[in-house]
């Protein structure tokens, strides 16, 4: 049985050179994912879904992390790269092969 004392969650107000957004991230044993919330939109690890989000209208960018650079906490997310983005994300410019930075300049806009 899985105890809560396992788990591990952080949120932050972190200050980038776009300006402030909500980092947040979750661990526990065999798993994780992190975000960068914005008014407008996220960037977010693997575990979010291009077509749930195309479906409400959400503008998400996704990046997935590898064996060798795994996303653990959502910094991780600046400097990663863009591989999909949602209808919505791609109208307010944010694209793939952006890094997580340049797509927050287009989210903060």
């Amino acid at each position: 049985m899985m105890s809560i004392a396992q788990l591990q969650h952080r949120q932050a107000v972190l200050i980038t050179a776009s300006g402030p957004v909500l980092g947040t991230s979750y661990r526990w044993p065999g798993g994780q994912y992190c975000a960068i919330h914005t008014d407008r939109g996220i960037i977010g690890c693997g575990l979010y879904d291009i077509a749930v989000a195309d479906r409400f209208g959400m503008a998400i960018a996704i990046a997935r992390g590898t064996p060798d650079h795994p996303l653990f906490e959502p910094e991780d997310l600046l400097t990663a790269r863009i591989v999909e983005v949602s209808e919505a994300a791609a109208k307010l410019g944010v694209s793939a092969g952006q890094t997580g930075e340049a797509a927050l300049q287009f989210l903060l806009k």
